[in-house]
């Protein structure tokens, strides 16, 4: 075949390459060749600082649409990060693109058009490897780098474009990224590769790529004094941790031969690994977080050690007891400027007539409150004539079988279905449902002859707006169907607090917060107790009405 018709067929293969997913399924989303022309985002809001992310199709795959497939199709960490910064602070602006490599970035001109975007007092996170070690020269993709991070050069003629060129190591072309972000007033991360799902003999330890690109990244970030983020080895603890049967479900299920392209899950997981590399190289401001993550992948905010907090006895027993149980957007003791709903509300009863008990604890879901002991604990103190709220759903999200999930998960609904976790003890647990535990607590609280009022979990400080959907809508039908089934009362207090949010503006809300999504200060505090109030005042019969002060604060 000669040069030109060769030329012509690459010149063809690129174009269909180049199309959307729809027209050809026979092409992945990770197979970008570096003349496809690909559509990156612009900042959302200009006059914020932005992180910039740059590299392969780990970061962002295809047009991050997981290829028609949903959360099972593959993803880049680039995608799921995005909701672990706050839109109001910072732009976090994907500028990967599938199939290139740390020399191909470059030499494709996305380098170039990504560089304009990126001024004084940004970040921009870069993450090559994977393509890296390809061809140097072919007519398929003419990718590949010199090994190493030294000066070595190599001059050819690129089959793929026709142009003569000099490739250089891996290392420098990190370097130079490195170079032009800082001569932009911005901050460069380097970030080794991800970890490749590549098990060794005994099925238990996984493959690092520790002795070359993974180690070059290091040693570049190194020498030129920047943060690195460890995304191999980092990743690789994670999938010791949980073992192959569970790691194959962070990969799309109809490709268990792929070892490099995860799905949403996995996705999601490296880019944890990320956010903990950030926080522990303290490259960006606390504030531009929604969600913190430690290096296991575990979220990073403490849970609450239940042998220092008391279980809290009522002040007087002869009277009857309002007992509050929850997590801690209901008690947070002030941690870190932290206040739940549940310690400003004994402010609006009469506390001569009424106990107000808050035996919430931070950290906990609908079963570690009940499997830690703590439920059997209220449960001896409860006595007939009592009400108990119940407020859980912030962590029964959690993973189970995920050891950094800190064996909060529940299993999601209300029916029997159970599923085993393992201990850190090494021991087993059969796990039951969101609804089942809730059921326990109700049967458990109404044999004492107290009284039940269910509520939905207080709303995100990003999940109230009209145009967003509603926050904790599958917690909040279930905890109503239970109540139902099971004789209780139910206040949506997601919606009641998401609509007093409303009606106060962003601003007011936006203050209302310590953290950056989760828990309110004190001034959110009374803010959401009211509206706890205005709930109980809505039950039919008004059964605590007696109680309140004629004035609410």
């Amino acid at each position: 075949m000669n040069a030109a018709l060769t030329r012509r067929c690459v010149a063809a293969l690129i174009s269909l390459a180049a199309l959307p997913l729809a027209h050809s399924q026979a092409f992945t989303a990770s197979t970008d060749p570096a003349r496809a022309q690909v559509r990156l985002p612009d900042p959302a809001r200009p006059e914020l600082p932005s992180i910039i992310l740059i590299g392969d199709s780990t970061v962002r795959n295809g047009h991050d649409d997981g290829q028609g497939k949903g959360a099972e199709g593959q993803w880049g960490w680039g995608n799921p990060i995005a909701g672990f910064f706050d839109p109001a602070r910072v732009n976090l602006v994907n500028r990967a693109v599938g199939g290139l490599s740390s020399r191909t970035y470059r030499t494709s001109g996305h380098w170039e058009r990504t560089q304009a975007l990126v001024k004084k007092g940004d970040w921009v996170l870069m993450q090559f490897g994977h393509n890296d070690a390809s061809p140097v020269n072919d007519n398929s993709r003419a990718r590949g780098v010199l090994r190493g991070t030294g000066p070595e050069t190599e001059d050819i003629d690129n089959l793929l474009t026709g142009k003569r060129e000099t490739v250089s190591t891996y290392g420098a072309y990190l370097r130079g990224y490195i170079a032009e972000i800082r001569a932009a007033g911005a901050t460069p991360v380097v970030c080794s590769p991800v970890i490749r799902k590549r098990w060794e003999a005994d099925g238990a330890k996984v493959q690092r790529a520790g002795g070359n690109f993974a180690a070059w990244a290091g040693e570049v970030a190194r020498q030129e004094g920047v943060a690195f983020i460890d995304l191999n080895e980092w990743g690789a603890l994670r999938y010791e941790a949980l073992g192959k049967a569970e790691v194959e479900k962070l990969f799309p299920a109809d490709m268990p031969q792929e070892t490099v392209h995860t799905n949403l899950a996995g996705a999601t997981l490296n880019a944890q690994l990320v956010i903990a590399g950030l926080i522990q190289n303290k490259v960006l401001p606390d504030a531009f977080y929604t969600r913190r993550f430690a290096p296991d992948g575990s979220d990073d905010r403490p849970v609450v050690d239940a042998r220092k907090v008391r279980v809290e006895a009522p002040r007087d027993p002869r009277l009857p007891s309002l007992v509050l149980i929850g997590d801690s957007t209901v008690r947070s003791g002030g941690q870190n400027g932290a206040y739940g709903w549940g310690e400003r509300l004994a402010a609006f009863f009469d506390t001569q007539r009424i106990n107000v008990v808050n035996n919430a604890i931070g950290g906990r879901s609908s079963r570690t409150f009940f499997t830690e002991g703590r439920w059997a604990a209220v449960l001896e103190q409860l006595k007939a004539g009592d009400t108990l709220l119940i407020q859980f759903g912030h962590n029964d999200g959690a993973r189970i079988g995920d050891p950094t999930a800190k064996n909060r998960g529940s299993v999601p609904g209300i029916g029997d279905d159970t599923q085993e976790d393992t201990r850190p003890d090494g021991s087993k647990e059969t796990v039951q449902s969101f609804g089942w535990y809730l059921k326990r607590y109700i049967t458990d609280a109404r044999a004492k002859g107290a009284n039940v009022v269910l509520l939905s979990p207080i709303p995100h400080k990003d999940r109230w707006k009209p145009e967003q959907p509603r926050d904790f809508e599958t917690y909040a039908a279930w905890g109503e169907q239970v109540a139902r089934a099971q004789g209780a009362q139910f206040i949506d207090l997601t919606m009641l607090v998401t609509q007093a949010y409303r009606a106060v503006g962003a601003e007011r809300v936006d203050g209302y917060f310590s953290d950056a999504r989760t828990h309110t200060n004190d001034a959110g505090a009374v803010f959401n107790a009211t509206q706890v109030v205005e709930g109980l005042k809505r039950l039919p019969g008004r059964p605590l009405d007696a109680f309140l002060r004629p004035a609410t604060p």
